[in-house]
């Protein structure tokens, strides 16, 4: 989810990011990522060569982010060592502190949680000491559950009430796309091409789709994409879509 969160936010400048461990931690795309969520305007350059300059221009993209969130020097669960280092559990605080801030409403899985296991040195011997970590956030502690959530409620918890549920969509579908004269019989082979997908949205938001944008009967699964790629987008574009998919 983070992944594609920061490829969304970065499409237009080209990036594209692969692994978290391994892509973030010269500082380069979370540069990226901050002047394009906060507009902020940070004094490093773009690109840092070696480590020395990386772990300066970690420091200043930390001391904003810090900043931004209104975080005191205790309250940091990250540091600029450990960003260097590729510490996945420090890069996933972080991530996740920058996405609750900038953008609330992404959709973040509740209850993701790690277990951490901490070795020390003492005169005894080695101590391990073994702890679990939420992620991102404890749900069952949380007083609010976003009415967002309903439908994965629904999934998770009565699965054999999925196909009622698809039976509902069926019938809200149809009852929009009707008025062009098509018939949704199969929600998964006849939305896979992303032709009814369009057709839909621009009923929706009353809007005729110029036929040169899209392909009325794909030929190929590259032709589907680009289908489905505009649906996406279309939806990003009018705010209804708050969380990255997968076009695939």
């Amino acid at each position: 989810l983070l992944i594609d969160w920061i490829n969304t936010t970065l499409k237009e400048e080209h990036i594209v990011v692969r692994s978290l461990e391994e892509d973030l931690y010269d500082g380069l795309v979370l540069h990226h990522l901050l002047e394009n969520l906060g507009s902020l305007k940070l004094d490093v350059d773009k690109i840092a060569l070696t480590e020395k300059k990386q772990r300066q221009k970690l420091a200043v993209i930390l001391e904003a982010v810090a900043k931004c969130l209104q975080l005191e020097e205790s309250q940091l669960k990250w540091s600029a060592e450990s960003i260097l280092t590729k510490d996945l559990l420090s890069t996933l605080r972080l991530l996740v502190a920058i996405a609750k801030h900038f953008q609330p409403n992404l959709a973040m899985p509740p209850n993701v949680q790690v277990e951490t296991i901490t070795i020390e040195n003492t005169s005894r011997g080695l101590k391990t000491t073994n702890a679990v970590e939420y992620i991102t956030g404890n749900k069952e502690n949380s007083e609010a559950h976003s009415a967002d959530d309903a439908f994965d409620e629904l999934f998770s918890r009565a699965p054999d009430k999925l196909d009622a549920v698809k039976k509902v969509f069926l019938q809200f579908v149809n009852q929009h796309v009707g008025k062009l004269g098509l018939n949704v019989k199969d929600i998964e082979s006849q939305f896979a091409d992303g032709v009814i997908l369009l057709l839909l949205i621009g009923q929706l938001e009353g809007f005729f789709l110029n036929l040169r944008d899209f392909f009325l009967t794909p030929a190929s699964t590259m032709e589907m994409l680009h289908n489905v790629n505009l649906a996406l987008d279309l939806l990003t574009d009018g705010g209804l879509l708050n969380f990255s998919v997968n076009a695939e």
